[in-house]
């Protein structure tokens, strides 16, 4: 009897063990190949082949804008890229109507649009761990497929404001096989239909808006295609461009006008200010441009960068001015020096220097003297003499002169032209920053 009643015991436990873990996949498994009836129909051609065109509906979540690059002129997003449809050869009785789901293997084996991204230059579906693929089939037919994919697109930029610029590129989705005749793509909820992580965030651009749009695409060989269009508006951040590029260069452009403070003599000083401004503005502009593609017209930091390094150059050129009129006024100096340094036959051997001015007391020193006395007339085809006359129309007269002569002396003056360069170099280049701002923000 105890033996009876154990092995009675075991059966019962096999027999509830085998029922807990009975596999039900195979039954499932023709239970879904019947209400599907994947086999029974050739999913090859589109729903209602031969019929009106079969609309689609489209909707994207975008996930991020993973990265914009200026050099390559693209920029790469992941999204979720939902499809909508309605194949009645999928629909299938149910008494709860509730929905089947099913990942990318069943993909394979029935009808999906062939949504393509035109102008892309990269993209693949995630299959990490599996191919993040979903397919939901409804009682009466109605289809979502969905996939998370990131791609990358080309997108048409215009520097000619850079960096103070805004770019609008587009991510296009057109069917690669079935023209409008067969297949209608459209937004599913209109503007609604695109929707964006409020995480979304770059490095260099501020996201100002995402809308769709939808316009026909027209091939000669093929015919027309319903394209969809996703823009997005990016306004580049221009703090980073003030601190890396502008900053810099307005400081080796004030740099350089800390030469028209130091004296003329200084000769190294004021070289080696000038030729290291230079220099440095000239890795700014390279540095600018190895980051930039190399577009053939010109940007609008184009436009800063060589018009500081303009205003660099000329300080050099400024000193360089300054140096050559230095030289050929003590050139001069030295034969005037040379001419006049001389004893003019005067009492107490008076020596007197003349450069074209004579002062009161020069002249009342030679005013009891003749020309006579002063110079032998054998000497009057080699040397000067100054008649001073102390009558009023003399003075009026020599006042005339110097008159007619400010503008040679202002220009052999070499302080003076360091004098205005300190007022019309700063002048001019604020100038210039007022209408460069003004135009281009």
């Amino acid at each position: 009897r105890a033996q009876r009643y154990w092995t009675n015991a075991v059966a019962v436990f096999c027999s509830h063990i085998f029922k807990k873990n009975h596999d039900l996949t195979k039954a499932w498994k023709g239970k879904t190949e019947q209400l599907l009836r994947v086999d029974e129909h050739d999913f090859t051609m589109r729903p209602a082949f031969g019929g009106p065109a079969i609309p689609v509906g489209v909707d994207v979540q975008v996930e991020s804008l993973d990265s914009i690059s200026e050099v390559d002129m693209d920029f790469t997003m992941t999204l979720y890229l939902r499809h909508y449809w309605k194949d009645e050869r999928l629909s299938f009785p149910s008494t709860n109507n509730k929905s089947m789901t099913f990942d990318g293997r069943l993909v394979k084996k029935i009808w999906v649009p062939d949504v393509f991204f035109v102008h892309s230059k990269r993209s693949f579906i995630h299959d990490t761990t599996t191919d993040n693929i979903m397919l939901r089939v409804f009682p009466d037919g109605h289809v979502l497929y969905s996939m998370r994919v990131t791609v990358t697109a080309m997108c048409n930029m215009d520097f000619s404001c850079f960096p103070l610029d805004s770019q609008t590129c587009s991510l296009e989705l057109e069917s690669y096989a079935y023209t409008d005749e067969d297949l209608m793509l459209y937004w599913k909820n209109g503007n609604e239909s695109l929707k964006t992580d409020e995480k979304i965030s770059l490095s260099q651009f501020l996201i100002q808006k995402f809308h769709t749009t939808s316009r026909l695409a027209f091939y000669s060989s093929t015919g027309w295609y319903n394209r969809l269009y996703i823009n997005f508006t990016l306004r580049r951040h221009i703090f980073f461009f003030l601190l890396q590029t502008y900053f810099p260069a307005t400081l080796m452009v004030m740099l350089s006008w800390v030469s028209f403070w130091i004296d003329h003599r200084a000769v190294p000083a004021r070289v080696s200010l000038g030729i290291t401004t230079v220099l440095t503005m000239s890795t700014i502009i390279t540095g600018v441009n190895a980051s930039m593609p190399r577009v053939s017209y010109i940007k609008a930091v184009d436009i800063y960068l060589w018009v500081s390094f303009v205003f660099v150059f000329l300080s050099v050129l400024e000193y360089a001015a300054v140096n050559y009129l230095t030289t050929v006024q003590e050139r001069k100096e030295r034969k005037l020096q040379k001419r006049f340094s001389c004893s003019c036959g005067i009492p107490h051997s008076k020596t007197m220097m003349l450069d074209g001015n004579c002062s009161e007391s020069d002249a009342n020193s030679l005013a009891g003297y003749t020309r006579n006395q002063m110079v032998p007339e054998e000497e009057k085809q080699e040397k000067i003499v100054v008649h001073l006359a102390m009558s009023n129309e003399s003075n009026s007269s020599r006042k005339r002169g110097l008159k007619g002569h400010v503008g040679l002396r202002i220009i052999q003056n070499t302080h003076a032209i360091d004098k205005y360069s300190r007022l019309i170099f700063p002048g001019t280049y604020i100038f210039f920053n007022l209408i460069y701002w003004s135009v281009f923000s």
